[in-house]
């Protein structure tokens, strides 16, 4: 029996989230590194919670934080893997580099693409039911690229933001269901190539180590070494996250269950779309720690 362990992206940071979680050394590192009193007070502050720089670091700490606290009472997982910047979590609870570093990754991460979104600003369009020929039809010609690749109807579109009105507009005339995130950088495009090559500088001066833990990528499938983790970290800040291609690898290791670290359940959701016979639940559904480990015990 075995369960894959999944770390949520970014845009569902809310104050209530993780209600278990207990303050310890890492959150309140989380807070220094933020200049917060409390991290939960600042999260109720709309915009303050949407700025990249608080919003990487703070999920970053936080999911690591909730993982360490419940992994004394749970088997080891069987696989690993995260979501846009949930990679950050995911490759250091894998062994990859501890949490102060991946705090500090988070921070230099966001640096680096708000930088370059503010030479090239852009956003990130969530489109749905949508046939995948339509949508290369819609994109061919325009600076709007697949930022986030979901399943094989729904995807995460980015660009600068006129050109994500007018594949907007045309998508919904095609049937399509738009949802404009809230988010000022075209995230997982090639107009982050200056963020991921920046990033990369930073990881190349960072202690890595190889994964303890089955561990896969959004940008090259499992990572077996050192060198490859710093490699596909850099790459996915521009290049399409193949989240749908994620779950395939978790799904083939033969989990009976699967657990999401973060706020919200957006992975845990569209876990149960693509495989309703292997259950998931998110980490932020459970108000206590003993429920949570009840629920692995039952279902790994």
């Amino acid at each position: 029996m075995a369960y894959a362990l999944v770390f949520s992206g970014q845009g569902g940071q809310h104050p209530d989230m993780l209600p278990w979680l207990a303050e310890d050394a890492l959150t309140r590192r989380v807070n220094a590194s933020l200049a917060v009193a409390d991290w939960r007070t600042s999260l109720m502050d709309a915009d303050w919670a949407a700025r990249n720089a608080n919003a990487q670091t703070l999920l970053t700490g936080v999911a690591l934080a909730a993982w360490f606290q419940l992994a004394p009472h749970l088997p080891p997982p069987a696989a690993m893997a995260g979501y846009s910047v949930g990679e950050l979590a995911a490759f250091s609870a894998a062994g990859v580099f501890d949490a102060g570093t991946a705090l500090d990754l988070a921070h230099a991460r966001a640096l680096a693409m708000d930088r370059c979104a503010a030479k090239a600003p852009g956003g990130l369009l969530g489109v749905s039911h949508i046939a995948p020929d339509t949508l290369a039809r819609l994109l061919a010609g325009t600076p709007v690229a697949i930022a986030i690749r979901n399943a094989v109807d729904s995807v995460v579109l980015g660009g600068p933001p006129a050109a994500l009105d007018r594949i907007e507009a045309a998508a919904v005339h095609e049937g399509a269901h738009c949802t404009r995130l809230r988010v000022t950088v075209p995230s997982h495009t090639p107009a982050m190539r200056p963020a991921a090559e920046a990033f990369a500088q930073v990881l190349a001066g960072v202690p890595c180590a190889r994964p303890r833990t089955a561990l896969f990528s959004n940008a090259a499938d499992r990572i077996a070494s050192a060198e490859q983790a710093r490699s596909a970290l850099a790459a996915q800040i521009a290049t399409t996250v193949r989240w749908d291609e994620c779950m395939e690898n978790l799904h083939a290791r033969g989990v009976d269950c699967v657990l999401e670290i973060g706020a919200g359940a957006a992975l845990a959701r569209m876990w149960n779309q693509r495989y309703p016979d292997v259950q998931a639940r998110s980490a932020d559904e459970f108000r206590r720690v003993d429920a949570l480990v009840q629920w692995v015990a039952r279902h790994a």
